[in-house]
């Protein structure tokens, strides 16, 4: 079965969390146009306050891409997971698994928050937005509007 898999990582720290910064960070893509990558690949896009948010792009074997594939016949089941397991917020009940007929994908997005040791940095944040289209699709598939959203994004004052 042919997957398409983009994994959009953004992070940041207190100082993206509230008024302009924030509606700038708020502002970022969480899908682009995927290039051409080799078989049991993601497309990874990694954005970071540091770098003012600006997109930087490369590719990730699937195996380290935080998302479980199985391929189930006709359809696709998916299931994000949740790494690393001591971050904020928690998530006692998670969402079921995501399961596609080809053409359909899904927009999987999960938050973090995490302090540093002994907290003398202060708290760092992420988004890990996984999209994810199963069978044929277009470069362009993850403009659109996903077929499935699942939004797992959680408290993390």
């Amino acid at each position: 079965m042919e997957v398409t898999v983009q994994w959009v990582k953004t992070s940041w720290t207190k100082e993206s969390r509230g008024g302009e910064a924030a509606a700038f960070r708020n502002a970022v893509p969480v899908g682009f146009v995927v290039p051409e990558l080799p078989p049991r690949y993601a497309h990874f896009v990694r954005m970071s306050e540091r770098d003012g948010f600006e997109p930087r792009s490369g590719e990730k074997p699937l195996r380290e891409v935080g998302v479980s594939l199985r391929d189930e016949g006709d359809r696709l089941r998916v299931l994000a997971r949740v790494e690393p397991m001591f971050g904020v917020p928690p998530r006692h009940r998670r969402p079921p698994a995501v399961r596609l007929l080809p053409g359909q994908w899904v927009r999987w997005q999960l938050n973090y928050r995490f302090s540093s040791a002994l907290g003398i940095r202060g708290w760092s944040y992420w988004l890990d937005t996984f999209n994810v289209a199963c069978g044929p699709v277009d470069a362009d598939v993850f403009l659109s509007e996903p077929t499935v959203l699942v939004d797992e994004r959680g408290p993390v004052r």
